[in-house]
């Protein structure tokens, strides 16, 4: 068997040729599908070699790699001080008792050019020779991988899990009475959370991360049509997601939108000073809208019509249950004319009841 082992940062592999007394050569190259050390790959190369050789029936095997680290340390004649390295060993050591005699010995780089070739992903054939090349792929590593336990991290949704799964509560009793009324409205269902709303299907919990992916594929998507926070809110909804901020957190991520910031529908003017009205004397300048629609009282009155004197700043209002500008223009008559003569001027907001067209003549002829 000629082995050699290839690690860089595109990836890792192994080259690996079988020959036996008869003439017949298999060549494999085998691509890693984990991340190895130089050292490591030398080692499943040696590893799967022996796997192969095995599975071709083979008793007695004579293995040449170039690296001197492996050979040395198989014979015992170097001492295994990496972790990951000393697995290897007692698996290459396991592996050792199937044959009847293995040797491992080193060889040049030189003398081990087409193994070399092959763990680089790259195989030629020789006329005349025969030879098989197998390009199959190692998924996992021969050794088992330890892997740290990772936590995961509390959100809003752990404590009503472990309520309705576990039935546990908190040692506070306004806490866990809080957490006993939230945990009413949600159901437990494959282990995943949901909200059962009053008028819509569950709806899937998902916490802070998801949240914000979902409203960011929702808001300015693929599909998305940078909508406003009220409509944000009920395609997420409609989508199948809760969260208990979900209003509020599409009110500020719809704010913190560039895009709409730059092309909304906004009032763009120009800040400018305040310009004061100043009224020459009492009951000359007068300002005038419409309040309302109000509660019904009595007379079915809902508006409000008020007036308001620049000078003195005297208020008058009445009760109106409909607002026409015959009812302005009455109360225009007896509230300020008869009671404090001709004014010079009206200030409106230019409403519909103030622009009629008998409203303005009235006005007109009265001078003002």
């Amino acid at each position: 068997m000629h082995v050699d082992g290839s690690s860089n940062q595109q990836g890792s592999g192994a080259g690996i040729i079988l020959e036996s007394p008869s003439g017949i050569s298999l060549e494999q190259s085998l691509p890693f599908g984990f991340k190895t050390s130089n050292n490591q790959a030398e080692y499943e190369a040696l590893l799967a070699d022996m796997r192969m050789a095995a599975e071709m029936g083979a008793t007695k095997i004579v293995c040449w790699t170039d690296s001197k680290v492996v050979a040395e340390q198989v014979n015992d004649n170097f001492q295994v001080k990496d972790a990951n390295l000393l697995k290897y060993y007692h698996l290459y050591k396991g592996m050792k008792d199937q044959f009847h005699d293995v040797q491992v010995r080193h060889t040049p780089r030189c003398n081990n050019e087409r193994a070399d070739q092959l763990a680089r992903l790259a195989s030629s054939r020789k006329p005349g020779q025969l030879r098989s090349t197998f390009h199959l792929e190692l998924p996992t590593s021969s050794i088992p991988q330890e892997c740290m336990p990772v936590e995961e991290p509390n959100t809003w949704m752990t404590d009503i899990m472990n309520f309705i799964v576990n039935g546990s509560e908190s040692s506070d009793p306004v806490e866990a009475k809080k957490i006993r009324t939230q945990a009413a409205r949600y159901s437990v269902v494959a282990g995943e959370l949901y909200w059962r709303g009053f008028s819509t299907p569950l709806l899937k919990c998902i916490d802070k991360p998801q949240a914000d992916y979902v409203m960011r594929e929702i808001h300015e998507g693929i599909c998305g049509s940078h909508t406003g926070a009220r409509t944000l809110a009920a395609k997420v909804l409609r989508a199948g997601y809760y969260w208990p901020t979900l209003k509020t957190d599409c009110t500020e991520y719809v704010r913190k939108c560039k895009q709409c910031q730059q092309h909304d529908n906004l009032i763009h003017a120009s800040a400018e000073q305040l310009h004061s009205v100043s009224a020459p004397w009492p009951f000359a300048l007068w300002g005038i809208d419409i309040l309302g629609p109000f509660p019904l009282a009595k007379g079915q009155c809902k508006f409000l019509v008020v007036a308001v004197d620049y000078f003195t700043k005297w208020i008058e209002v009445v009760p109106l249950a409909t607002i026409t500008a015959a009812n302005v223009q009455k109360f225009v008559w007896k509230n300020i004319i008869t009671r404090f003569g001709i004014p010079y001027a009206i200030i409106s907001d230019n409403g519909l009841q103030f622009t009629d067209k008998k409203f303005n003549t009235f006005l007109e002829n009265l001078g003002i």
